[in-house]
């Protein structure tokens, strides 16, 4: 497939390149490179474009405030040497953030998340079986029926996971993949090799930790770009 791509960006080192890494992959075509967001609107409306390689500190508008304005946004990148900006990159729903100065390697790999992200949104889906509200646990000597939507989130302790809801702490001889392969991957994701959490109940987010209720959470410094752009797409996806 074909991927139209636009470049914004107000520095013409950054432009170059940019340019130079777009024509080294395949599949993207360039439809033209301009210094600001504004200058970018006209061959926005007369073209599909697919993709924007948007910087954010520029004159007149900023990137962020520009893909405000969009009713339709493309798939976007955001190309900025302020990483202070990643949060709202991701509440706008970006494919990815880059923090220049960025390699070729780097560049690729977000060019090809919004390659595997089109392709998949074209293709027909196939239906699946429902799977049920629930799961049963072993506690002792009974089994419990969790509602999942109850779950709050799942903690490994050696042998045992702990299942906490909001009123209960439940301790069953489970493994946490047990955990990850009877639970909606969907709708849980790992933020640590030792926590499974209910990406809907996340409350807030700070540094590298997660709230919900009254229970705090780490999340891995290898894990923290991917939970946060999971968590932050289901809250979009349910505003939708």
């Amino acid at each position: 497939m074909q991927i139209n791509c636009v470049i914004i960006d107000d520095e013409p080192i950054a432009r170059k390149g940019l340019k130079e890494y777009v024509q080294d992959v395949s599949f993207l075509h360039l439809l033209g490179e301009y210094d600001n967001p504004l200058a970018a609107t006209d061959i926005m409306m007369a073209q599909p474009v697919h993709l924007l390689l948007l910087d954010i500190q520029m004159p007149k508008i900023t990137g962020i405030d520009f893909l405000k304005s969009l009713s339709s946004p493309p798939q976007v990148i955001i190309t900025t040497a302020y990483p202070a900006y990643a949060l709202q990159g991701f509440e706008l729903n970006v494919a990815d953030y880059l923090v220049k100065p960025f390699s070729f390697e780097r560049f690729l790999r977000a060019v090809m998340k919004v390659k595997s992200f089109m392709e998949l949104s074209q293709k027909p889906q196939p239906a699946t079986p429902e799977m049920p509200g629930y799961i049963f646990i072993k506690t002792g000597t009974q089994l419990v029926r969790l509602a999942i939507d109850d779950i709050l989130f799942v903690e490994a302790l050696q042998n045992y996971i702990a299942v906490y809801t909001k009123e209960k702490k439940y301790l069953t001889y489970l493994t946490m993949k047990n955990a990850e392969d009877q639970l909606p991957g969907q709708r849980f994701v790992k933020v640590h090799k030792s926590y499974l959490v209910a990406a809907d109940k996340v409350e807030t987010l700070e540094g590298n930790e997660i709230r919900i209720g009254q229970h705090r959470i780490p999340i891995s410094r290898q894990a923290k770009e991917e939970v946060l752009e999971k968590i932050l797409q289901n809250r979009l996806l349910r505003r939708m």
